[in-house]
């Protein structure tokens, strides 16, 4: 039987905010009531131990959104949620089009005085 939390969506979808986690591993203790309250399945349970001898959380930080619902049913506080916004791809326009796109606006801004 497989795990819902280890399986990983194929592809990973573009998000208006993503989020980063951050857990204290050597303070979890490996309740998982943050993998049930995760909806994207972004944490799972380690293989390996901590210094207390608890198998810790890991967070899968590219599905993560940032939504906090880990955070807010961990008991020992242990984890961090940072949302952050994904950068924007620069646009690359060549000259032509550059000059095109001024007379289109120039052109339009004239017809409606």
């Amino acid at each position: 039987m497989e795990d819902k939390n280890t399986s990983v969506p194929a592809a990973v979808k573009q998000r208006k905010v993503k989020g980063k986690v951050v857990i204290d591993i050597q303070r979890c203790k490996g309740c998982e009531l943050c993998t049930d309250a995760c909806k994207e399945h972004a944490l799972s349970l380690s293989s390996t131990i901590n210094n207390k001898g608890y198998r810790y959380i890991i967070a899968n930080n590219d599905l993560c959104t940032g939504c906090v619902n880990c955070a807010l049913v961990c008991p020992d506080a242990v984890i961090t949620v940072y949302r952050t916004k994904p950068q924007k791809k620069p646009v690359e326009l060549k000259g032509e089009e550059v000059k095109q796109i001024i007379k289109d606006a120039f052109s339009t801004e004239l017809r409606s005085s």
